[in-house]
């Protein structure tokens, strides 16, 4: 798979050291690129950077609520002061929560599609310039198998704004393909991380996950490791033809 040695990616979402968006960051050193690790958690962004660069990668940390455009705009002015515009976004940044649907309040619902969804529109449209400025550009969003099939019905507020992410993508695809940029969705399933063991950990979930996973094609969890693979492929030199795509990583449960 060939990489261009000199991009730098943003990765938001990516202060868990066990999470996917650490996972991405790390694929993405490993290629060459100048990684910029934002979280919320600025704890987590240092940890995830300084691991980068104890490996001989080139990273640094920058802290924002990906919902607040002024934190967003200042986290992008310092990933370009310091390592040069921006090549490759990486949208994952994302809050996960059970809820049964009677219980659903208006407040949970917005604050759900406010960080998912409307937190990529913010960081996609302030890091664009750059963009379009090089004539190059990838944008790989994170979905997810709920918001392609809509999932289980206590999580309608994530799966919904999942679902949007999809949509947000191909809108994308369309307007910037022609500019050089290309925009992908890899959707995780059931993948083995923080997030979805909180999920399997609540009295909320509904069924055994090793039930589920016995339905699968792949009969095991997902790894971040498993995604950080085709968000690197998206991200590429090699996927430059491809764009307006949904990649499924679930171990064939949906295909």
């Amino acid at each position: 798979m060939a990489m261009a040695a000199k991009r730098t990616a943003l990765i938001t979402g990516a202060g868990d050291p066990a999470g996917m968006g650490a996972a991405i960051a790390r694929r993405f050193a490993r290629s060459g690129m100048s990684v910029a690790v934002l979280d919320i958690v600025e704890e987590g962004a240092k940890e995830v950077a300084a691991s980068i660069t104890a490996a001989g990668g080139s990273a640094i940390a920058v802290t924002a609520d990906v919902t607040d455009r002024k934190q967003v705009t200042e986290a992008a002015e310092r990933v370009r002061s310091a390592l040069g515009p921006i090549g490759v976004l990486v949208n994952n940044a994302a809050i996960e929560g059970w809820c049964k649907f009677e219980d659903l309040t208006d407040e949970l619902w917005d604050r759900t599609m406010e960080v998912n969804l409307k937190g990529a529109f913010i960081v996609t449209q302030t890091v664009l310039p750059d963009m379009e400025a090089a004539g190059w550009g990838r944008i790989v969003n994170i979905s997810a198998l709920g918001g392609q099939m809509g999932g289980v019905f206590d999580m309608s507020h994530y799966n919904s704004s999942k679902g949007g992410m999809i949509s947000f993508t191909h809108s994308l695809a369309i307007g910037l393909g022609a500019k050089g940029i290309t925009a992908n969705t890899v959707s995780p399933g059931f993948i083995d991380t923080p997030m979805a063991r909180r999920a399997i950990e609540t009295s909320a979930f509904p069924v055994d996950h090793r039930e589920i996973l016995k339905s699968y094609p792949i009969p095991r969890l997902g790894s971040a490791e498993d995604i950080a693979a085709a968000v690197a492929f998206f991200a590429s030199e090699d996927a430059g033809y491809i764009t307006n795509q949904v990649l499924g990583v679930n171990g064939g449960c949906y295909n």
